[in-house]
């Protein structure tokens, strides 16, 4: 039988286009599936010649990949060793400046972006503002240190600052965390040479023969912390110990504080970095115990030697030979803090002419012998080892030092403006945590003024040109104003003069005022907030249009004046403190030392009538003593809230809660 001359194969079929052969049947249709056929003879599949493939393309090497890939690597190992030695050895120091960079340039962005009546990229100027604060608040606590005195430099300065930032900032002057007690011992060693036993000769094992000493701080501060001991011979002591981190942390701080400074002096067209140089050098004295030690020491001289302040304020005696550049030892005070206004006033429960505990500088009374067994049987690293002085609030605990806040509040606005007027040498830091009250055995206030690291000295001319500024503030002298203003650069004098008054100064022709509030009128708010902080931005370009001739210790000294101003109305406005601060830079142009016999009997003239003059503020101030009792505002508060409708007709809302917090 022969063969057919071709066949099927599967591949063929599976692949060959099916075709149709119908039968069709008497009952039921039928289909039959049939493929293609294959035609060809079958040939067996064989590779390729090699020679006739094209050339092979080389294999992916990822180079690129590889090389980004070390690179990261290698940042990541730099950045970790970077890291590990700034925290290991430089306190931070640089961790700290790069975070200080990053938030200052997004502050900027934020501000060049969304500041204009209406922000882009923020619901309001207030919100840019307010979350801006936030931001500055946030690093300065991250940051510690010489950060927190930028932090409360900035909380005193709601005058010119938006209200946001005075709300944000209100609480920086709560206590720093403290550091640990190992970290306070090496401070020691490093100073001395010797353990804190040797040094302050105390002993942490219960000798019954050496001091004892807390090794838990009573107050923690952004630069230091203080602990309390009892010498050897008795002596009780507040031993001041600079945390160890700020000695290498405070060089980079200052050094970022200068770099933004300039930066934003550059970006802003603001006259920023002119003062920075003289405040970074207060800030660097600030740390350094020993320029503390001799401020206290001048201080305790000058008031001394000034019988209107003998035996009204005290300053703590400083142990010279248990001091160092960052260690300071002085007497310990006891006594009650100025913002606690409560103990100030409650009723007296010691005895009569009896004093406070320490009161001029009277030693404070020996714990009894048991007491003294059982401190030195307990002596743990948290114990608390000073005796327990408040017999003189009563067996209830409910009493107090019976004072007059008049007293005490005029004692402080004379300490201040002697130091302002008649001295030159003016403390820039006497918020309510630097100043003890205690009572004296005549039932009068003691004031008592600690934290002398911050000052300022005023040379002679500039004093007495500042003496007759107030001066003529009081009597409306605008000619004389207008004259030593512009001698010290300031182009604004109603600005000025209301800003040294802290409340509108309404003895000028109000041309500033009648500027800045022009084409104002008629707009919506938001522009007119707009168009006002841009006028105010004008404004303290002009305040500062000579850089030259601008006194810079007006920065420190304008700090002192608002904190003084805060505390008055803190305690409820108890003193007229415009006239006292004025009747001191009168009399200082008579009294001071420096001034020939002629100029002093000039001034003695001028001053009889000056006293004659001011006689109207004491109409103001007493008008508000009335109101008082009434239930309203004293003096200080129409003060705040003659700056808040000025300010409110300018399109600004005013914060002026100083110590919030």
């Amino acid at each position: 039988m022969n063969k057919p001359a071709f066949g099927f194969c599967a591949r063929c079929l599976r692949n060959s286009r099916p075709f149709n052969l119908q039968f069709k049947s008497a009952q039921q249709p039928s289909r039959l599936h049939l493929r293609s056929l294959q035609t060809q003879q079958f040939q067996p599949f064989a590779p390729p010649n090699p020679s006739s493939l094209p050339r092979a393309a080389p294999p992916k090497t990822y180079r690129r990949t590889k090389k980004w890939t070390r690179r990261l690597v290698h940042l990541a190992l730099a950045t970790g060793i970077v890291y590990g030695l700034d925290t290991q050895l430089y306190a931070s120091s640089l961790t700290r400046s790069a975070r200080t960079f990053a938030l200052g340039l997004v502050v900027a962005l934020d501000y060049k972006i969304n500041f204009r009546p209406i922000p882009p990229l923020a619901a309001s100027i207030p919100a840019l503002h307010a979350r801006n604060a936030e931001r500055l608040a946030d690093l300065l606590r991250a940051n510690g240190g010489l950060y927190l005195k930028i932090g409360q430099a900035i909380a005193m300065q709601s005058a010119i600052l938006p209200p946001e930032f005075q709300k944000m900032f209100a609480k920086m002057f709560d206590d720093a965390p403290q550091n640990d007690w190992k970290d306070v011992e090496k401070v020691i060693r490093e100073d001395f040479g010797k353990s804190p036993e040797e040094v302050f000769g105390v002993s942490f094992a219960g000798n019954p023969e050496k001091g004892v000493m807390e090794r838990t701080a009573r107050a923690s501060a952004s630069v230091a912390q203080v602990h309390w001991a009892r010498l050897p011979n008795g002596d009780e002591v507040a031993i001041k110990v600079q945390k160890r981190e700020i000695d290498q942390q405070v060089g980079w701080d200052l050094w970022a504080f200068k770099v933004v400074a300039r930066i934003y002096t550059y970006w802003f067209d603001l006259p920023l970095y002119s003062v920075v140089p003289f405040i970074t050098e207060r800030l660097l004295l600030e740390t350094d115990f020993i320029n503390e030690a001799n401020n206290a020491e001048r201080m305790a001289q000058l008031v001394a030697g000034e019988p209107r302040l003998r035996g009204r304020v005290y300053v703590p005696k400083v142990y010279r030979e248990l001091s160092s550049k960052r260690v300071m030892t002085a007497e310990w005070i006891e006594g009650v803090r100025l913002w606690d206004k409560e103990r100030l006033t409650r009723p007296w429960k010691g005895r009569w002419r009896q004093g406070s505990p320490g009161c001029g500088g009277v030693p404070l009374d020996p714990p009894r012998q048991e007491e003294t067994a059982d401190i030195v049987r307990s002596n743990l690293p948290d114990e608390k080892l000073k005796p327990n002085r408040d017999w003189w609030k009563g067996q209830e605990g409910d009493g107090g030092l019976g004072l007059s806040l008049k007293a005490v509040m005029t004692e402080m606005i004379d300490l201040f403006s002697a130091q302002m007027f008649l001295w030159g040498w003016v403390h820039c830091d006497p918020h309510p945590g630097n100043i003890f009250i205690r009572r004296l055995p005549s039932g009068k206030p003691e004031l008592v003024l600690i934290d002398h690291g911050l000052y300022v000295h005023m040379k002679p001319e500039f004093r007495h040109q500042y003496s007759l500024f107030w001066k003529s503030l009081m009597t409306f002298d605008n000619k004389t104003i207008r004259e030593i203003v512009q001698s010290w650069g300031i182009n604004n004098a109603d600005i000025f003069a209301s800003a040294t008054l802290m409340r509108p100064y309404t003895g000028g022709d109000n041309s500033t005022g009648d500027e800045i509030k022009k084409g104002l009128s008629g707009k919506e708010q938001a522009e007119r907030a707009y168009e006002m902080q841009q006028k105010m931005r004008k404004g303290i370009k002009e305040i500062l249009s000579d850089e030259t001739k601008w006194p810079q210790e007006l920065i420190f000294i304008g700090r002192n004046l608002r904190i003084v101003q805060g505390n008055n109305q803190f305690l409820g406005s108890p003193v007229n403190r415009i006239k006292i601060t004025g009747n001191w830079a009168s009399r200082s142009l008579v009294d001071s030392p420096d001034l020939s016999y002629g100029e002093k009997f000039r001034n003695l003239g001028n001053h009889l009538l000056f006293k004659l003059v001011i006689f109207s503020s004491d109409l103001w101030f007493y008008a508000g003593k009335i109101k008082q009792l009434f239930g309203g505002g004293g003096m200080e508060d129409d003060v705040e809230a003659s700056m808040k409708k000025i300010a409110r007709d300018m399109g600004i809302e005013l914060n002026h809660g100083v110590f919030e917090g």
